[in-house]
């Protein structure tokens, strides 16, 4: 068609290629545009122009699949639209882009190419008179005769009848037949094809169809099928305000030279479909009835919500997060308790305690299948394996495992999730690892849980209470969700390395089991099952190429590693293996070598010879690997003066022995005490004092010149190594009695022993804790005698047979005892101290 001589478009125009939707001339369209090309042209043309002639722009459609789209230019389609850009918006989020309202002018051809970047500018040739667009129907052209005045008449005339058919007094149906009379019948078909719900493949015939008989017939058509559709829906049902909409998918509009259209948001077929889908999921999700209710009311609200809102991507979000929760999909437990137990054993050495824990539940469960799940919480030394038997727990019930790191959390939003009101919400570790797992009934690890903070957002220990209640846990509610969620069927089991700073509440929602530090022996067979293997499948080892003995193990542990756990021991092992791989290599390169050069015997000689395989790693090797010993195990070096004794203390890295010193000087009577002593230690020395000035006589012990008060013109000093590391707590009370009795006395205590106890002022030995990881530090620094409360024997009941074996104990109910069992030959005046029943305690 002759563009005419009246209104005429640039004959160069910069072309908008879009992937969603088709402009048609008379029609208004919103674009999102973000591809670099695209940008470009918004923001040097359309931002930067300040002429109308600047906002003309031509769109053609991009046929190229979005999905494998690049950064080439794609064959450009060979007809487009040419439209005033009326509306610009820019937005960052979720990434750069701009929204364009264009209204379509014309139709253009594309004559050639100018240039491709930064954006595509084209030659173009003119296909329609503007002025068919912008003249009303009265001052248009006569209508045309023939073929083509039959057309234009069927197509009115179908226009009408679909018009009949609709409710009059819905907006969108009075703004059509405002259109269908104002508007040149020419126009029609694209104005028409632009607000019947069609699909994009239709608009573009509409838009390739250049002579105004085939634009007709492809229009004709679409009509026809909505015609059918009313008809089929009034046979079925009475047609209403939603079926108008159904039928017409019209857009909200600018401004046309000429004449003024105001027409509904754009509403594409595609997010019609997604929003069925979403719905459809809603319903499928088998969520709780106040959650399904809630979910219905906000996809109500997103129906009529336009895409251009922030609130839409909010509620979107939400909808989608609701959805992909498991509110009832959950993995079957595996209940054969047989091979539980040996997939245990075969991923942990010892740990009997949590293994039978674990069996004990799946037992339950084999008897009772609603059983909530329990609430574990694994406290020991770092090293020991808590992590990783949670993880074997989940592995043996055949449970999806999930790790929540707490360490340094001090927002409760973390555990409860933040509000929907504010900005980047978003739910708490709770409700995202079940999303993550996609069950509702894993095994949750909550590491850490004794080193989680408190700041001015909230005691996330606090957040947790609710969490770990199972009273209260099967309607947890986070503040993003807002319903509740069952996490009764969850496994929580917490790990923490002391329970002195877990809050008490918290606490006592919990089943604590311990999970002590490992014996040399328990270290041996582990280092030998699965440190070992491990570090030479990491380092591209076999076991034909290196060979560690067990004696060389044991070295290892004595003299290089002094810990409860066994992270330091891989160290080691990896330290090796690293030493053993640059021989290995090396023996590889001069292997390649000789074989590449057989012929120079002088260059053979300078070259390392290949080691012999498997490298077995002796005391020597270890030396030259290590270096030398780290520990010296012997204790009794540094007892050969009176007035040093060996204490047990606990910490949160295990057990460890203790040293405590004591010297006299001439002076006033004053006590110092050295080495960063808590109150507690402190008045524990107070006491020894105390004890022992009351009892010198008994026990023959004097001062520095002989006389009866061992502190007349004395000043006592006690001091307990190393001097950096902060001490508190009362067990270290009979070493200090001890400590001093052998510097009254002047007599040594026995190299051998060491000893844990609270004392009393009147002589009585009080039990305390950590009794195990104490005498295994004990026994791992090669002390033969502990001296214990007579109150702490039950605890010996849970220590290995062969430490047992290995160790002499003594359960002391008072301090005569103590001293007794602490020197050779015992204590003078301890035979004379049973005669005083008072001393018996009856706690």
């Amino acid at each position: 068609m002759d563009s005419g001589g009246g209104i005429q478009i640039p004959s160069r125009l910069p072309l908008l290629l879009t992937h969603e939707g088709v402009l048609l001339p008379g029609s208004t369209v919103r674009f999102s545009v973000d591809s670099p090309r695209n940008m470009h042209l918004v923001s040097q043309r359309l931002l930067k122009g300040t002429s109308l002639k600047s906002t003309i722009i031509g769109v053609i459609p991009n046929t190229r699949d979005p999905e494998h789209d690049t950064d080439d230019l794609p064959t450009l389609h060979k007809i487009g639209t040419a439209g005033i850009a009326v509306q610009v918006v820019g937005s960052n989020w979720p990434k750069p882009h701009y929204t364009l309202l264009i209204t379509g002018l014309c139709r253009f051809s594309v004559s050639g190419l100018l240039k491709e970047r930064p954006f595509v500018l084209a030659e173009v040739q003119q296909l329609d008179k503007l002025e068919q667009y912008t003249t009303p129907a009265t001052e248009g052209v006569p209508a045309e005769e023939g073929e083509l005045g039959e057309l234009s008449h069927n197509f009115y005339q179908a226009a009408v009848q679909l018009l009949g058919m609709l409710d009059m007094s819905v907006p969108v149906v009075a703004k059509f037949r405002r259109l269908l009379d104002s508007l040149p019948r020419e126009a029609l078909p694209d104005v028409l094809a632009s607000m019947i719900r069609t699909s994009n493949k239709e608009k573009l015939q509409v838009l390739d169809a250049v002579t105004l008989e085939e634009r007709f017939k492809k229009a004709l058509p679409m009509l026809t099928r909505q015609i059918e559709g009313l008809k089929l829906i009034k046979k079925t049902r009475k047609i209403g305000p939603d079926n108008e909409k159904r039928v017409l998918s019209v857009r909200k509009g600018g401004v046309f030279p000429g004449r003024q259209f105001n027409l509904d948001e754009d509403d594409e077929d595609e997010d019609g479909d997604d929003t069925a889908a979403l719905e459809r999921k809603v319903h499928g999700a088998k969520m709780s009835e106040a959650a399904l209710r809630v979910c219905l009311k906000e996809l109500k609200r997103l129906k009529k919500m336009p895409q251009s809102m922030p609130e839409y991507a909010l509620t979107r979000n939400y909808l989608d997060l609701m959805v992909e929760l498991p509110w009832s999909k959950s993995t079957k437990d595996c209940l054969d308790i047989r091979a539980a137990r040996t997939l245990l054993d075969n991923d942990h050495y010892a740990m009997d305690k949590l293994k039978r824990r674990v069996l004990e539940y799946l037992a339950v469960r084999q008897l009772k299948t609603s059983l909530k799940g329990p609430i574990l919480c694994f406290v020991g030394p770092p090293g020991v394996g808590k992590t990783s038997v949670g993880r074997s727990i989940a592995r043996t019930l055949g449970r999806e495992f999930h790790r929540i790191a707490l360490g340094g959390v001090c927002d409760q939003s973390d555990i409860r999730g933040h509000r929907r009101t504010y900005v980047g919400s978003m739910p708490g570790r709770i409700i995202n690892g079940l999303k993550t797992v996609a069950v509702n009934n894993p095994v949750f690890l909550l590491d850490e849980v004794d080193k989680l903070g408190k700041s001015l957002q909230g005691d996330p220990a606090a957040a947790l209470l609710e969490v770990l209640d199972p009273e209260q846990n099967h309607s947890f509610t986070d503040h993003y969700l807002n319903v509740a969620f069952d996490l009764s069927q969850v496994l929580f089991i917490a790990t923490a390395n002391t329970t002195a700073t877990i809050p008490p509440a918290l606490l006592d929602r919990m089943e604590v089991l311990q999970v002590p530090g490992y014996t040399q022996e328990e270290k041996v067979e582990i280092a030998h099952r699965h440190l070992i293997p491990n570090q030479l499948e990491q380092h591209g080892l076999t076991p034909q190429q290196l060979h560690i003995p067990q004696d060389t193990t044991q070295h290892i542990i004595s003299s290089y590693t002094r810990e409860a756990g066994v992270r330091s021991l891989e160290r080691k092992f990896g330290a090796i293996c690293r030493a053993v791989a640059v021989k290995v290599a090396e023996g590889h390169r001069v292997t390649k070598t000789e074989a590449s050069s057989p012929e120079d015997p002088t260059q053979q000689e300078d070259k390392a010879v290949p080691p012999e395989l498997p490298i077995v790693i002796d005391h020597v090797a270890l030396k030259d690997i290590l270096g030398p010993p780290l520990f010296e195990m012997e204790v009794s070096e540094r007892l050969t003066l009176p007035g040093v004794a060996v204490g047990l203390a606990w910490t949160p890295l295990g057990g460890e022995i203790l040293f405590v010193e004591a010297s006299r000087m001439e002076g006033e009577g004053q006590l110092t005490l050295t080495g960063q002593l808590g109150d507690v230690m402190k008045e524990s020395a107070h006491l020894a004092i105390s004890w022992l000035r009351a009892n010198a006589k008994t026990y023959q012990l004097t001062n520095m010149v002989g006389g009866p008060d061992p502190l007349e013109a004395t000043d006592i000093h006690l001091h307990f190594p190393a001097g950096a590391v902060t001490k508190d707590g009362p067990s270290a009370g009979v070493t200090i009695v001890t400590c001093l009795a052998s510097l009254f006395s002047g007599r040594l205590v026995r190299s051998d022993v060491a000893m844990t106890g609270e004392i009393t002022l009147r002589g009585l030995v009080l039990p305390v804790g950590g009794i195990k990881d104490k005498v295994l530090a004990a026994h791992r620094a090669g002390v033969k005698r502990v001296i214990l409360p007579k109150r702490n024997e039950k605890d010996l009941e849970e220590l290995p047979a062969n430490v047992r074996a290995d160790l002499d104990f003594v359960t002391a109910a008072n301090l005569d005892q103590v001293l007794n069992a602490a020197f050779n030959g015992g204590f003078p005046g301890t035979a004379s101290t049973h005669t005083h029943p008072q001393l018996s305690s009856k706690l």
